[in-house]
């Protein structure tokens, strides 16, 4: 089947990739537009895991404001070099990634920032809780695992499916980021403000 030059704008569209990689991929899957897209995804996101590591040393510090002004974050979003920093596609990154802790309030950027007791008495009160709702042992464990799954999902940044794509995580859309940048890129820090919950005396 011949590839249009159509065919190669969709498909960088789709997958952000340029477009002598669309052509070749979309040449080996005989013009099937998705198993070329998924193909380049892989490809991108193969490229994206060898980037972390890097040290990401420029960036920019995002304002989120909510529409109301009653609600508002401040996040450290970093990068390699000044140009990507300055990259729309950074840039929409951080307002995405704000948007989403002003809504949804993580604790956490990553899974492993969170201590050893927090996930200790989460577990634990899980766990009693199968029990006391009558689950036998082995399979309380089970639950327990499932529920500590869902657990990470509410406090965990990149474990959160994102508010406007539920089909992604923060986690991955930062992974396509780093595909497409060709950059590592680490969300270093962030605060959430709201009106009245500094305030207890």
């Amino acid at each position: 089947m011949a590839v249009t030059a159509q065919m190669v704008k969709e498909l960088r569209e789709m997958t952000g990739a340029g477009p002598l990689d669309c052509k070749n991929a979309l040449e080996q899957f005989g013009g099937d537009m998705n198993k070329a897209a998924e193909y380049l995804r892989d490809k991108g996101l193969a490229k994206a895991s060898k980037k972390v590591g890097r040290a990401t040393n420029e960036g920019i510090i995002h304002v989120y404001l909510h529409h109301n002004h009653r609600l508002g974050v401040l996040l450290e979003l970093n990068c390699e070099t000044d140009f990507v920093a300055n990259t729309d596609r950074f840039r929409d990154l951080a307002n995405d990634i704000g948007l989403q802790i002003a809504n949804l309030n993580p604790q956490y950027v990553r899974r492993e920032d969170v201590p050893e007791a927090v996930v200790e008495a989460e577990r634990q009160l899980q766990r009693r809780r199968a029990l006391e709702e009558g689950k036998p042992e082995a399979v309380a464990d089970k639950i327990v695992d499932g529920r500590m799954e869902k657990f990470y999902e509410e406090i965990v940044l990149f474990e959160q499916p994102f508010i406007k794509d539920d089909s992604v995580t923060i986690g991955q859309m930062v992974q396509h980021a780093i595909a497409d940048l060709g950059e590592n890129i680490i969300v270093s820090r962030f605060s959430r403000f709201a009106v009245g919950e500094g305030n207890e005396a």
